[in-house]
Parts: C-alpha cells; sequence; structure tokens
C-alpha cells in the first residue's frame, strides 16, 4: 500500500521539444500493473512524432487547448473537454493549434506501454 500515493512533485517528468510527458501511474512506477496514466503538454504551434502504440489503447481528454490529431489518414479537431479514443496499432499524433499550450489527460490499457515512431518502421 506505500505505492497508492504518488505526489505531483514525485512523477516522472520526460520533457521533449515539442512539449512534455508527465507519468503518474504505470507498471515502472510500481503503482498499478495493467494501466498507464499520465500528463501530455504539447507547447504551442508544436506536434509531437507519429507514433503508434502497438499493445495497447490510447484514450487522452484535452484538458485546455485546441489540438488537431491525426489517426491513420484521418484528422480530427479536439477542443477542451473532448475525448479521444486510439485503437492499438494506429499511427497518430497531435499538433497544437490553438494560441496557448494544450494540456491533456492520457491513458492506456496496459502498465508498460510500447512506442513505435512511424519513421522507424519501413
Amino acid at each position: 500500500m506505500s505505492d497508492a500515493l504518488l505526489r505531483a512533485q514525485e512523477a516522472p517528468r520526460i520533457d521533449e521539444d515539442w512539449g512534455s510527458l508527465s507519468w503518474v501511474a504505470n507498471s515502472q512506477i510500481g503503482n498499478v500493473a495493467n494501466l498507464t496514466l499520465g500528463r501530455v503538454v504539447i507547447k504551442q504551434g508544436q506536434a509531437n512524432p507519429r507514433h503508434c502504440h502497438p499493445d495497447c489503447e490510447e484514450v487522452l481528454y484535452l484538458l485546455s487547448g485546441r489540438i488537431e490529431h491525426t489517426l491513420g489518414e484521418a484528422i480530427f479537431t479536439l477542443e477542451a473537454g473532448d475525448t479521444f479514443a486510439i485503437p492499438a496499432g494506429i499511427f497518430h499524433n497531435g499538433t497544437n493549434i490553438g494560441d496557448a499550450d494544450a494540456d491533456m489527460i492520457v491513458a492506456y490499457s496496459s502498465g508498460e506501454r510500447g512506442f513505435v515512431l512511424e519513421a522507424d518502421v519501413g
């Protein structure tokens, strides 16, 4: 039960040129076994690289901002409050098209999400 609480300042954060990812629950942290939960920020005018998660579904909930999100060949515009479900193995990415940083909660159906860049395939 000692892993039940993770303080915000203890959450592992990864900073990228396009934004940041903060993981709050997953098997690597050790507080859950079968899901991943985090927060992602995409900076204004930036995009994360196109990628897929071959082993799990992803759901994102856009807290604030505006994002154009690809899913395979389709393109969707997300506004604050929208929820977006991404099937396993489908390449996707988000581009911030708003006038401020985009902030979202992301969840995955695996405690250890796989990550494959589209640029590395083929």
